[in-house]
Order: C-alpha cells, then sequence, then structure tokens
C-alpha cells in the first residue's frame, strides 16, 4: 500500500475537478487526481458535448429538407445514423486531449485511475493508495436518474450515457422526461428522421417561464413531435422493437426505443461519506456557501453540491475553491448570475429571475420589458423571426432575463455579464451593436425600457420645446 501526502487532491476528472486540478497544479501545489472511468466525465463522454454534435447532424438533415424558403429546392436528406454518431465520436475525440490524462500529468498532476472513497477523516484509499490532502475537492458528478417506473427493469431503455453507442436509427423514439434533454434529443431525432414521441409527468421545460418554452414546445409540436404534458408513466412494457409506455389514464404510448430522461443523481453512493463526517441532502453533498462540506477540508463542487447542474457551474466552483484552497481567501458561490441554456431550435436561455419570481420577490417595483424577434432585420432575412425576449427590471436594474429565440444561448451572455456585475439598462442602452444581427435584440430590448420615458413623457416634450425656442 502507497501513503501519498498531497496539498490538493480531487475526486473526479469531469469538468470541475479537471478545472481545479489544472489550476492549483499551474499555481504551484501538488495534486493528485482520481478517476476511474473516463477523463472528461459525462459532459466530453456522455453530456453537453455529443448531445451537440448530434444537435448539429440533424440541423443539416432538417435544412436540407426545409430550404425552399430560401429559394432553393428541397431535398430529402439520406440520414446514416451511424455515420452521424460517427460525427459525433469524432468531435468527442477532436476535444478528448484537452482532458486527457497525458495532458495532466504534463501540468504535474498526479492521475490515479482509481475509484476514491473516504476511511477516516483525513484519508481517501484508491486501490493501493492511501491519499492524505489538505485539501480534498470532490467532484464525482452526476448520473442519469432512472424512476421507479413498474416494467421498466424488464425492458431494454436508453439514458443519455448508453444513447451513444446505439447505431440503428429508432424508427419510433419515445422519451420520458421533458426537461432539457429530453427536448433536445426529442428534437434531434426528429430532424434526423425519426418519429418522436415525448411524454411528461408536468409541464414540459417545467423550470422555465411559460410563455418562453411554449415557443419552444409550440415550434417541436409543429415539427411533429408528438408531446404529452401531465402524463405520468405508470407502466413500460415490451421488447426491444416494441415497446409501450402507458400513462395514469390508461392511455398507451408504443414506439421502438425508449429514452429515459428524467433527471440526474449526484454520484455519492462510493464515497464512504460517512466515515469522514460528510453530510448529503437529496439532492447531494451538503456545502456551505463557499462549497465547503461538514469536514471542513473537503469541498464539493459541480453536481455532486446538489445546486444547478451545469458545466459551466462547475467550471465556477472551481475557481471559488480555488481561491479558498489555494489563498485562504473567503469565496463564495452565488446562483444569481448563472445562465442556462436549451439547446432547441429556437433555443431557450434564461439567467437571474424568471418573470414569475421577479413579481413574487419585487412586486410593484418590477417593470418587464419585451421585443419580439419579428422585429430584428437579421432575424427576417434569415426566416427566424420566432422569438422573444423579456428583461425583467427593478429600478434600473435588471434582475434577470429570459429569451427564446435564434442564438439565445449567446444572447444570454450580455445578461449574465450585467447580472453579475450590477449594471443597469443604461450600460446596455449605452451599447453600440453592428447592424445587422441578432444581437441588437439585447440592445432593442433596453431601448424597450427607455423608449416611454422618452417618447411617452410629456416632461420630456416640454424641455426639448423650451430649449428650441432658446437655441440659436
Amino acid at each position: 500500500m502507497e501513503r501519498i501526502r498531497t496539498d490538493i487532491l480531487v475526486i473526479g476528472a469531469g469538468s470541475g475537478g479537471l478545472s481545479v486540478a489544472a489550476g492549483a497544479a499551474q499555481m504551484g501545489a501538488t495534486v493528485v487526481l482520481l478517476e476511474e472511468h473516463k477523463m472528461g466525465g459525462d459532459c466530453l463522454n456522455y453530456g453537453c458535448v455529443p448531445s451537440k454534435a448530434l444537435i448539429a447532424s440533424g440541423k443539416v438533415a432538417w435544412g436540407m429538407s426545409h430550404a425552399s424558403v430560401y429559394g432553393i429546392a428541397d431535398a430529402t436528406p439520406q440520414v446514416d445514423y451511424a455515420a452521424a454518431k460517427d460525427h459525433v465520436q469524432g468531435v468527442i475525440d477532436q476535444i478528448a486531449p484537452v482532458d486527457s490524462q497525458e495532458r495532466f500529468e504534463s501540468l504535474g498532476v498526479r492521475v490515479i485511475r482509481e475509484r476514491g472513497r473516504f476511511i477516516s477523516e483525513t484519508e481517501v484509499q484508491a486501490g493501493d493508495h492511501v491519499i492524505t490532502a489538505r485539501r480534498v475537492v470532490i467532484a464525482t458528478g452526476s448520473s442519469p436518474l432512472v424512476p421507479p417506473i413498474p416494467g421498466l427493469d424488464r425492458v431494454p431503455y436508453l439514458t443519455n450515457e448508453t444513447l451513444w453507442v446505439l447505431r440503428e436509427q429508432p424508427e419510433h423514439l419515445l422519451i420520458i422526461g421533458g426537461g432539457p434533454i429530453g427536448m433536445e434529443m426529442a428534437q434531434a431525432h426528429r430532424h434526423l428522421g425519426s418519429r418522436v414521441t415525448l411524454i411528461e409527468g408536468d409541464r414540459a421545460l417545467g423550470k422555465d417561464d411559460p410563455e418562453m418554452s411554449a415557443i419552444v414546445i409550440n415550434r417541436l409540436k409543429a415539427e411533429g413531435i408528438e408531446i404529452a404534458e401531465q402524463a405520468k408513466a405508470a407502466a413500460v412494457r415490451g421488447q426491444a422493437g416494441a415497446i409501450e409506455v402507458e400513462i395514469g389514464d390508461g392511455t398507451v404510448y408504443r414506439g421502438t426505443h425508449l429514452l429515459v430522461a428524467v433527471g440526474r443523481r449526484a454520484n455519492t453512493d462510493s464515497l464512504d461519506l460517512d466515515k469522514a463526517g460528510i453530510r448529503t441532502t437529496k439532492t447531494g453533498i451538503k456545502v456551505d456557501a463557499g462549497l465547503r462540506t461538514t469536514n471542513r477540508r473537503v469541498y464539493a463542487i459541480g453536481d455532486v453540491a446538489g445546486g444547478l447542474q451545469f458545466t459551466h457551474v462547475a467550471g465556477y466552483h472551481a475557481g471559488i475553491v480555488i481561491r479558498s484552497a489555494l489563498f485562504g481567501l473567503p469565496a463564495k458561490a452565488g446562483t444569481a448570475h448563472i445562465p442556462r441554456v436549451t439547446y432547441t431550435d429556437p433555443e431557450l436561455a434564461q439567467v437571474g429571475l424568471t418573470e414569475a419570481q421577479a413579481k413574487k420577490e419585487h412586486g410593484m417595483n418590477l417593470e418587464v420589458v419585451r421585443f419580439h424577434y419579428e422585429h430584428n432585420d437579421r432575424a427576417v432575412a434569415e426566416r427566424r423571426t420566432t422569438g422573444l425576449i423579456k428583461v425583467m427590471v427593478v429600478k434600473g436594474r435588471p434582475v434577470g432575463a429570459s429569451i427564446a429565440g435564434h442564438q439565445a444561448g449567446e444572447l444570454i451572455g450580455l445578461w449574465a455579464l450585467v447580472l453579475a456585475n450590477r449594471f443597469k439598462m443604461k450600460h446596455v442602452a449605452n451599447m453600440v451593436a453592428p447592424y445587422p444581427t441578432i444581437g441588437e435584440v439585447n440592445k432593442r430590448a433596453a431601448g424597450a425600457y427607455y423608449s416611454p420615458r422618452l417618447f411617452e413623457s410629456a416632461m420630456v416634450k416640454r424641455i426639448v420645446g423650451l430649449v428650441q425656442r432658446w437655441l440659436p
């Protein structure tokens, strides 16, 4: 048994863990990194990267068959699903060296490809190694949640992890779960030519503003995706190629393949956290505002910390931990400035408070400004006029922004910057956006805030009239 002493021990080589390991090593700390599965974690191998690659394939196929609006004859795409999956793997392979064991070893990180588990409050065992660290960072991520639906354990089903090994295109894909993963994969497979039925026990895209999510849902329905809401799966039965999902009212949906996308659960089971005095909650590891667990030497970041489950949040958490663990400086993680995006077409993006949340928190002080894509010239030129931006403003300061439309994921970055730095609407209004761009949507939203104050104000008109009389 080899005993190792190090400054920083990172358990998990996903986005957050890799960010901590790279940052700490390059700043002079000794670092040990444990990973029993694939380097890069869920995002690289099963989540963000492969899903966006498959979405890209679907967009090309759909564009070919819907080109006539641009003066180009529609064409029936010859979709090779296995080749599309090769494209997905090619994208993973191109990014993988950045997350590879070789790269991190070149940075001075000792990488051990074993599962880590606590054996005391100060020690972690990984294979034949016992590691003692000044600070431990748990970054083990999350895994697909498989609900206890009767019969599900007796039929073949896919998750976001196993979907990528499928080489035969589903003729009719059933999806249980109407969150971002379910909606993205529903549209990607529809664009590639599969029939798709999505079954959601509550409201599809239920965490988002209903007005904004309706824009996305209506598009997916218009593209031929069957979306059943308030339809909780009560039973699953069948066999490969012939699967049935029955909901509470007895309605049965039939398809050839089943994807389960109802959420994720934190990866904590194999860590033996109780031996380290680390408490958990229903959603993950209990942490304070500085991401410390109930063991003051141990931090938890990313999905396993039980909060927002996004790759960029894990990266943000890594920065908080580096500030605290390496420099001993106070650092707290917030959520008000964290954006999220669903990569459907149109995209759906949110940062800060939704309209309903802002009304509840700020009441009569809230103003909601709106701007529709149909008034953006670039959107008109590209036939992308379905979309809306809403900005929630309190006393001149944005507290949230919701965008449904083309490039919403790119547009939301400006509002994340605004919220992170407590900028006001005047700062966005002062920005000059190039014409014609989709980015003008943000500028015009700020204009929508000031227009009534400038063009509908009797006081402004009186002042202008007086000034004009006195000007030489």
